[in-house]
């Protein structure tokens, strides 16, 4: 006996909303904004104290936090693993996940580590758990970076995103996007300023050490470098260097990390290869001739670079040359930090030295088990005493993909130096 076809009708009516919700509901929690915290669940880390040499292989690129962690990007999640010699990535310490949102850049100072999203959005961790220690609204980026499976990019070199400290000690957080600049208290996460900025016809540098955010402006006419306050969000001053053309290149020299905390830059007009170096600080740019030159890093008060095939430190201020080591053959500087100058030579040696006096502090082969040296480096990252590489597969082809773009699965190699 079954329903009479009014009931019928009903009844299937009924049926059809529940399955229709019931899918609404899934796709909803598919699909909703959402983001997951996964707290750690073990004691803080203590400081390493490593040996000197190679530690080991890891699939993607680390950001070395209060010595005790290393911190990586994934397309929708920042994480940390520990411990911060471990000679292979382990199983996440804690984890912080956004959906749909994707993971844009990421900057550290101290335990605070600060994730930038591709909706804008920046999520402060505190290191220490993975707990979240503010959310702040930020200016939608303008462009993504390009990046690799390694995500070098992302942890080593954010764009728009930049750590400086202001007159009065407060280290501040400063975001630009797509006609958008923010400025925001690193400890609390309050929004000090925002202001519109032009697109387009403007771009990033970097920031000081001094509490300033560093662009070029060539929205009216000529090229000039612009200084804005990170505390105010005002423009301090503006500044052409002598003798430049209507374009100009400016590159940040000397940063604490990425582009952040940079003592130096180095401008460049059309058909200007090497550059000339600049100091910066309170007030204008003063010259610095030994930093003129594309291979001229700055460590402290020190100019290192290569010179006519040869490692040469010199005074940034007096330009007198302090020492030189011919004896290290042909390479490369391929990072620094402070205290410590890397150059990978030729035959893939990885020699650190005190950049004040050229003093040996480590020398060893820079590769891991029976990989080999037969590899170019790629990005390289150095901060409290380790040095992290990537290996590319020679010869390089940078049009193609990631496995035949770097040497290995695990293509980049950490060291302690």
């Amino acid at each position: 006996m079954g329903f009479p076809n009014g009931r019928r009708r009903v009844v299937l009516a009924v049926a059809v909303l529940l399955v229709t919700a019931a899918i609404a509901a899934t796709v909803y929690r598919v699909l909703a904004p959402a983001e997951v915290s996964t707290v750690a669940r073990a004691g803080y880390p203590a400081a390493a104290q490593p040996a000197v040499g190679v530690i080991g292989r890891l699939p993607a690129a680390p950001l070395i936090v209060d010595g005790r962690l290393r911190v990586y990007a994934a397309h929708r999640q920042v994480y940390a693993d520990r411990p911060v010699d471990g000679r292979y990535r382990t199983s996440p310490y804690w984890s912080y996940r956004r959906w749909p949102a994707e993971l844009v850049g990421v900057v550290a100072s101290g335990t605070t580590v600060v994730s930038r999203w591709s909706d804008g959005r920046l999520v402060a961790l505190d290191a220490r758990t993975g707990e979240v220690a503010w959310r702040a609204d930020g200016p939608v980026p303008e462009r993504k970076p390009e990046t690799r499976r390694t995500r070098a990019a992302i942890v080593w070199d954010p764009p728009g995103l930049y750590l400086t400290r202001a007159a009065d000690g407060r280290e501040v957080l400063v975001a630009t996007g797509a006609g958008n600049a923010r400025g925001v208290e690193l400890a609390s996460g309050r929004e000090l300023w925002r202001t519109g900025v032009a697109t387009g016809c403007r771009s990033d540098v970097g920031s000081t050490p001094t509490g300033q955010l560093v662009s070029v402006d060539g929205c009216a006419g000529a090229a000039v470098v612009e200084f804005r306050d990170a505390a105010t969000g005002a423009v301090a001053s503006r500044w052409r260097p002598p003798g430049a053309g209507d374009e100009l290149v400016v590159t940040p020299v000397g940063c604490r990390a990425g582009r952040s905390g940079c003592s130096a830059l180095r401008t460049a007009g059309p058909g200007d290869a090497a550059g000339r170096g600049w100091l910066v600080g309170s007030g204008p740019p003063v010259a610095a001739p030994a930093l003129d030159g594309l291979d001229t890093q700055l460590v402290g008060e020190q100019a290192v670079g290569i010179v006519e095939g040869v490692l040469v430190g010199r005074s940034v201020r007096t330009g007198a040359e302090l020492w030189r080591r011919p004896d290290l053959g042909p390479g490369r500087v391929i990072a620094v930090q402070p205290g410590r100058v890397h150059l990978l030579t030729d035959a893939r040696d990885l020699v650190t030295l005190d950049p004040a006096t050229g003093a040996e502090r480590s020398r060893f082969t820079l590769t891991v088990g029976q990989d080999g040296t037969g590899y170019t480096p790629g990005a390289a990252y150095a901060a409290d005493g380790y040095v992290a590489v990537e290996r590319l597969r020679e010869p390089v082809d940078p049009d193609a993909d990631d496995q035949a773009f770097f040497l290995t699965s695990e293509p980049l190699v950490l060291a302690a130096t």
